[in-house]
């Protein structure tokens, strides 16, 4: 398979190839990230085998609008005072997802993370191709997200169709936490944790 680097005017063509199942790599305000339609257990599984991670992680439901996300998880009042706050924008959280959303995306545990990325492309993009995204960073399991098309196209040559040119922004991966009742910190990226637990208190 021969890897094109797409312009942003040619979003349609990384839209059609999502939309038929294959895996693309795009630019989001936090790293470059790898995508495949969220419904589709073909395309989940050449994520999986792609980037060579281990089948019992999960990866991100990538929305393109902040209203999108209640079609598919359960949002009770705090979790939508943290929703309107940093949403679009660096931060996953990891809810409880709704019964129509098929269990290879959650792997049976009943949660979901979900984004939004601040990214106007992004956004494009999954609007475009009509369905949300499952997004994990575009690296190897266990190496470095790359942080441009030129480092995607480095490791990800001969394996995907289409790379979207550009350049993530922060360079750094969007904090992710889990409400469960409780507020719990998974990983600390650009937003603090200590701000989302002043928010709701």
């Amino acid at each position: 398979m021969k890897t094109l680097i797409l312009k942003e005017h040619q979003l349609k063509l990384a839209s059609q190839a999502l939309q038929q199942g294959e895996v693309i790599a795009f630019p989001t305000e936090t790293v470059f990230g790898l995508g495949v339609i969220f419904d589709n257990y073909d395309a989940y599984l050449k994520l999986v085998e792609v980037k060579r991670r281990p089948p019992t992680q999960p990866f991100t439901l990538m929305c393109g609008s902040v209203d999108d996300i209640e079609k598919y998880a359960v949002i009770d009042e705090k979790t939508r005072l943290i929703i309107n706050k940093y949403m679009p924008g660096q931060l996953t959280i990891i809810i409880k997802v709704k019964n129509d959303v098929p269990s290879f995306v959650t792997l049976g545990t009943g949660f979901i993370g979900i984004r939004v990325s601040a990214s106007p492309l992004v956004q494009d993009l999954i609007k475009m191709t009509g369905k949300p995204l499952l997004v994990p960073s575009a690296n190897k399991h266990g190496e470095a997200p790359a942080t441009s098309s030129e480092q995607a196209y480095h490791v990800f040559n001969q394996e995907i169709p289409y790379i979207i040119e550009g350049k993530s922004v922060s360079n750094i991966p969007s904090t992710i936490i889990k409400i469960d009742g409780k507020i719990e910190l998974v990983r600390e990226g650009v937003i603090p944790f200590s701000d989302i637990l002043n928010l709701v208190r």
